[in-house]
């Protein structure tokens, strides 16, 4: 049994490599920071490759499935991803469009050329890690929330069309709120919500997808938040995710 892991040198990606390993199953660990990998690979018990690919190069992408499309992959989890904070008109365009390469397009090249080879020997698992964030918009932190709108409701339709076709492949969504990650850093803000452990998240995502659960809130706190938003005003909602992320961002 094996599992590819895009961002597995740290957060999130790295307790779903803990995890799987503890579970039997061999890794392919990919990232584009070397040292972090290795690290995380020297915790690991089963047998684990790292691949060094940076995801917002096309080519690279492309090139990642290339070299591991022979090593009879189970499970694919899409984890690589990152956010920006600040309002639309300031922030920086050339981040943005990387964010835009690793948050969607390369969650959609990696999702389609492996579908297609798990739909031919009809097994396999699919893990989107997307966010609460795609259930609305989000003023100050546009641009992320936007991509994983597109990650939640493309993996919603493919979940569909596998269902259609009474496939045995599997595809989920994980819509963590805050997770106690390298993320506020990365985007430059503050979650002031305590973040929810990624041990936690990791175990609880893995169990679910293993059951086939479509979207996957790990904590009570976010499916209470996500399921008052369906009945929220859209403007009102606006004026609530703005305040929450003003707050992050000073």
């Amino acid at each position: 049994m094996k599992a590819l892991i895009t961002g597995a040198s740290s957060g999130i990606g790295e307790s779903l490599a803990y995890e799987l390993s503890k579970r039997g199953y061999d890794l392919i660990l990919v990232a584009t920071d070397e040292k972090k990998l290795k690290k995380v690979k020297s915790n690991i018990k089963t047998e684990s490759k790292i691949i060094v690919c940076d995801l917002r190069e096309e080519k690279e992408v492309f090139g990642l499935y290339e070299k591991i499309k022979d090593n009879n992959i189970d499970i694919l989890i899409n984890n690589a991803g990152f956010g920006l904070f600040g309002f639309f008109n300031k922030t920086d365009l050339d981040r943005e469009l990387e964010m835009i390469e690793v948050n969607i397009r390369a969650v959609h090249i990696l999702t389609k050329l492996f579908l297609k080879d798990f739909m031919k020997r009809d097994s396999g698992y699919i893990l989107n890690v997307a966010s609460s964030a795609g259930f609305m918009a989000g003023p100050k932190l546009s641009t992320y929330y936007a991509t994983k709108n597109y990650v939640l409701k493309l993996t919603e339709a493919i979940y569909e069309e596998l269902r259609q076709e009474k496939s045995n492949v599997k595809i989920s969504a994980l819509c963590p709120g805050p997770v106690d990650t390298n993320f506020n850093k990365v985007a430059k803000g503050t979650f002031y919500i305590k973040g929810a452990n990624k041990d936690y998240v990791a175990r609880y995502a893995l169990n679910k997808m293993f059951k086939g659960k479509l979207v996957i809130v790990p904590t009570i706190k976010m499916k209470v938040v996500i399921f008052l938003t369906r009945f929220t005003p859209l403007k009102l909602l606006l004026k609530i995710t703005y305040y929450i992320q003003d707050r992050k961002s000073k």
